[in-house]
């Protein structure tokens, strides 16, 4: 709503939600509050939907939208399950109404500008890569509270609400990945879902990854508090903390730094040798705003969804292969050709 209210391209026309805090809500914004979303789409047929609700209602909601012939911006993850996901992505490419996932990172300056140093081969071929987002979830701060008890359970963890946000940029930076496996613990909560994990990833073109998740580790070595992008969280105490590091055979960056560690270009390779070092300048923006700013531009017809359905889907698909491999213990292969059934019945898009 924030981000709605401050772009001059848009203009907030209603909530659903059932809540009675939500009364206030809408009253505050001036605009109708609806119970469902069938009721809002046809009183007020909206010229697009943001589906910020719980996970295990985004199908059913986002195929709604698909009905009517609105786009949407789905958050993320795309679907609660990778069953559900997998309707909505058929349901979706069944059609020509534009979705958009609300994968905000990918709107990310910094990781727009990381993206491109990758592919300028600067770095050579990318070796490696190690992630972290350590962070601490106040157990006080009513994010477990019982309105939020979904979030103690299985799938309510720190891999399907966080790790999702990981993979979407580990994937833009160096590909697709081919497998996973995968350690989780509920040592310090004990609460039926995982609060760390550590896990070990297999890119498509060689390249391997260690990631560590935990959001019950005092630590400020995540996104949130490396990139200041957001100014909810305390930025990290100095401006030299990176939660990416990405090696490759000429050189390494560190994300969100931007620190280029490289050899000179008269020099050989070798651990004997030193080695540059730059900075690149950024123009950290509000991924946010940016995120908006393009669901404008989809909705207009001016541009195609940055994260696409499938993009989105397929996010969901490594984080599956990660919960699967933590519970057995084995390594998941992602297969390359992930099949999307046509639903039996196509849904007709609406003329606009």
């Amino acid at each position: 709503m924030e981000e709605i209210a401050r772009n001059r391209d848009c203009v907030l026309s209603g909530i659903v939600d059932p809540a009675p805090a939500a009364q206030a809500l809408a009253a505050g914004a001036g605009v109708p509050l609806y119970a469902t979303l069938a009721e809002m789409i046809e009183a007020a047929r909206p010229d697009g939907v943001v589906i910020a609700t719980p996970n295990h209602l985004h199908l059913e909601q986002a195929l709604a939208c698909l009905d009517a012939g609105i786009p949407a911006l789905v958050e993320k993850p795309l679907a609660h399950s990778l069953d559900a996901g997998i309707r909505l992505c058929a349901a979706a490419e069944a059609t020509s109404v534009p979705m958009l996932v609300g994968h905000h990172r990918r709107h990310s300056a910094i990781m727009a500008k990381a993206v491109d140093i990758v592919a300028s081969g600067m770095l050579g071929q990318i070796v490696t890569v190690v992630g972290t987002a350590l962070f601490y979830k106040a157990e006080n701060a009513g994010y477990f509270d019982d309105a939020y008890a979904w979030r103690r359970e299985p799938g309510g963890g720190p891999i399907l609400i966080n790790m999702i946000h990981e993979v979407g940029n580990l994937r833009a930076l160096c590909g697709e990945i081919a497998e996973v496996q995968a350690f989780t613990s509920n040592a310090t909560r004990q609460f039926p879902v995982e609060d760390t994990a550590a896990i070990v990833l297999r890119f498509a073109s060689g390249a391997l990854g260690t990631f560590m998740l935990s959001d019950t580790a005092a630590s400020n070595r995540s996104w949130e508090h490396t990139s200041g992008e957001d100014p909810v969280y305390a930025k990290a105490h100095t401006d030299k903390d990176d939660c990416y590091l990405l090696a490759g055979t000429m050189g390494s960056l560190g994300i969100p730094t931007m620190r280029i560690t490289r050899y000179a270009s008269t020099a050989e390779r070798s651990w004997h040798e030193g080695f540059d070092q730059s900075t690149i300048a950024l123009d950290v923006r509000d991924p946010l705003a940016r995120q908006m700013a393009h669901f404008c531009d989809v909705i207009r017809g001016a541009a195609a969804p940055l994260v696409s359905v499938r993009d989105g889907l397929q996010n969901l698909r490594v984080i599956d292969a990660i919960s699967t491999a933590a519970k057995t213990g084995h390594s998941v292969t992602l297969a390359d050709d992930f099949p999307v059934p046509t639903p039996i019945r196509k849904r007709p898009a609406v003329a606009r």
